[in-house]
C-alpha cells in the first residue's frame, strides 16, 4: 500500500513539555513518520533553541509552540510552577488544534506524567490516549533529589494514572515495557517497543577535522544535556584523574550541548586547572555536530547508575556507535543492553575506573576500531530507526484498532530482533527512564 494513504484520515495531537520540536529528535521522528505514512499530525510543545515561531509547519508537521518557561532546577516549587504553566498552554492550544484541524489520537510525552489530564478532558468526545515513556518520572525524582517521600509518591500516583488512562503505551525499551505492564497493569498487547534509535543516513561517518582536537592527539566526545543527572561532575573529575595522575595529557574534552548546570560545570573544570583540556561548544545540530562527532575519537557517556539511569536507553551511545566510536561509561543495564562489546564499562559512578578505561582505549587504538566497528553493526543490524518504525506504526494500528475506526497500513507489533545478548534480567524485574 502506498504510504501516503496508509494513515490517511487518522489525525494526531502529539504534546512534548521539555523540548521544542524539530530539537527533540525522537519526537521529530516520530512525528515525521508519520506524516511520511498519511497521518495528519500537529504538536504542541515549547519554544526555545532558536525554534520560537509560535506556529509553523515543517516537513508536514503542524507545530503550535509556547513561550518556554525558565527550566526548573531549584525545588519542587519551581517544578510546580513550570508544570502549571505547561498545563495551562497545553489545554489553550489543544482547543485551538482542535477547532483548527481535529484529532483522533492524542500522543503524550512525559515528563511530567500529566498529559492523561488532557486526555481525560477529551475522552468522551472519542479520543484515545497514547502514552510515549520517555523517562520513570519518581526514579527521575529521585535521582535528582535523593530521596523518596510524599512528592515520590504522588508522581507514581500520576504514573498510575497515566497508564490507566492510555490505550495503547510505547516504551522506549525493554526494561520501560516491563514498567508498563507491572507498575502499569498494561496489557502486554498495549504496549510496544519503540527504541529511540538514529537515523543511520543522517549520522554519516566523515573525516575529522583536526582543528576541533585542539592539536591533541586524543579528543573525547560528549554530546546531551548538561543538568544534575548527567554525571557531569563524574566526567571532569574522570578527566583530572586522566590528565593529572595517569599522565595522559594529550587529550581534549569536547562538550556540546545546554542544560540548567553548564555554568556549574564549567566552573568545575576551572576549579580542577583543567581549561586548557576543555572546550564547551554549547549546541550544534546537523554538518557542525557531525563535525564534533566524526572528530572525537571516543565517545563518553558518564551517566551515574542510578534507578532512573540503569534502565534508560542514552541516545548520545547511540550516536557514538553510529558513526563507529568506542563508547566508555558506567555499567548500566540498558546501557549494556545498547552497546555490549562496543564499550568499557567502569564500575558504578567511580571516576577513577571511568578514566582507567579511558587510558585503556587511549592506549589501544586498534581496540579502539574494532569497538568501533561492533557498535556500528549493531545499530545497523537492530537498533536504528528503521528497525523502531514497525512498532511505533504497528502502536497506532492498535490504537486505532481498539477505537474500532478499522485498520490502515496492517502493521503488526514486530518481535524483539535476534541480538548478539540478552537483555539482563528483563524477565526478573521491572527496571526503570529513556
Amino acid at each position: 500500500m502506498d504510504n501516503q494513504r496508509e494513515g490517511e484520515g487518522r489525525r494526531v495531537l502529539i504534546v512534548v513539555e521539555n523540548l521544542p520540536v524539530p530539537l527533540d529528535r525522537r519526537v521529530w521522528l516520530e512525528a515525521t513518520t508519520l506524516v511520511a505514512h498519511g497521518y495528519e499530525v500537529s504538536v504542541i510543545c515549547p519554544t526555545g533553541r532558536g525554534w520560537d515561531a509560535l506556529q509553523e509547519v515543517i516537513e508536514g508537521v503542524h507545530i503550535y509552540r509556547y513561550p518556554a518557561p525558565t527550566e526548573a532546577h531549584a525545588g519542587a516549587i519551581a517544578y510546580a510552577r513550570e508544570y502549571l504553566h505547561f498545563l495551562w498552554h497545553m489545554f489553550r492550544l489543544a482547543r485551538h488544534v482542535r477547532r483548527e484541524r481535529g484529532f483522533d489520537v492524542i500522543h503524550g510525552c512525559n515528563p511530567p506524567d500529566l498529559v492523561f489530564l488532557l486526555a481525560l478532558r477529551y475522552r468522551l468526545s472519542g479520543v484515545r490516549y497514547l502514552f510515549d515513556h520517555h523517562d520513570v518520572c519518581p526514579e527521575l525524582f529521585e535521582a535528582k533529589f535523593d530521596k523518596k517521600g510524599l512528592l515520590y509518591r504522588v508522581m507514581l500516583l500520576w504514573e498510575r494514572l497515566t497508564f490507566a488512562c492510555a490505550s495503547v503505551s510505547i516504551a522506549t525499551n525493554e526494561s520501560f515495557r516491563q514498567i508498563a505492564i507491572r507498575r502499569g497493569k498494561m496489557n502486554p498487547d498495549d504496549v510496544f517497543v519503540v527504541r529511540s534509535a538514529p537515523q543511520v543516513e543522517k549520522f554519516e561517518i566523515r573525516p575529522p577535522d583536526p582543528a576541533l582536537k585542539h592539536g591533541a592527539a586524543t579528543m573525547m566526545g560528549y554530546v546531551g544535556v548538561i543538568g544534575q543527572q548527567e554525571g557531569m561532575d563524574l566526567l571532569v573529575a574522570a578527566a583530572d584523574h586522566l590528565v593529572n595522575v595517569l599522565g595522559h595529557r594529550d587529550v581534549h574534552f569536547a562538550i556540546v550541548g545546554f542544560g540548567p548546570h553548564l555554568d556549574e560545570v564549567k566552573r568545575d573544570v576551572r576549579a580542577h586547572g583543567l581549561e586548557d583540556w576543555f572546550t564547551f561548544t554549547g549546541a550544534l545540530y546537523g554538518e557542525d555536530l557531525l563535525a564534533v562527532l566524526n572528530t572525537a575519537d571516543i565517545g563518553v557517556s558518564p551517566d551515574p547508575k542510578n534507578a532512573m539511569n540503569d534502565i534508560s536507553t542514552m541516545n548520545k551511545v547511540m550516536e557514538y556507535m553510529t558513526l563507529e566510536k568506542p563508547v566508555v561509561q558506567f555499567d548500566l543495564t540498558e546501557g549494556r543492553m545498547s552497546a555490549d562489546e562496543a564499550s568499557l564499562y567502569a564500575r558504578a559512578n567511580d571516576p577513577v575506573d571511568f578514566a582507567k578505561k579511558l587510558a585503556m582505549l587511549i592506549e589501544d587504538p586498534a581496540l579502539c576500531k574494532r569497538m568501533g566497528k561492533i557498535g556500528r553493526e549493531r545499530v545497523l543490524g537492530w537498533l536504528s530507526w528503521d528497525h523502531s518504525m514497525p512498532n511505533l506504526l504497528a502502536a497506532y494500528d492498535r490504537i486505532f484498532n481498539k477505537a474500532g475506526r478499522g485498520r490502515a497500513g496492517g502493521y503488526e507489533k514486530a518481535p524483539m530482533p535476534s541480538q548478539p545478548q540478552s537483555h539482563p534480567d528483563a524477565s526478573a524485574k521491572p527496571a526503570t527512564r529513556h
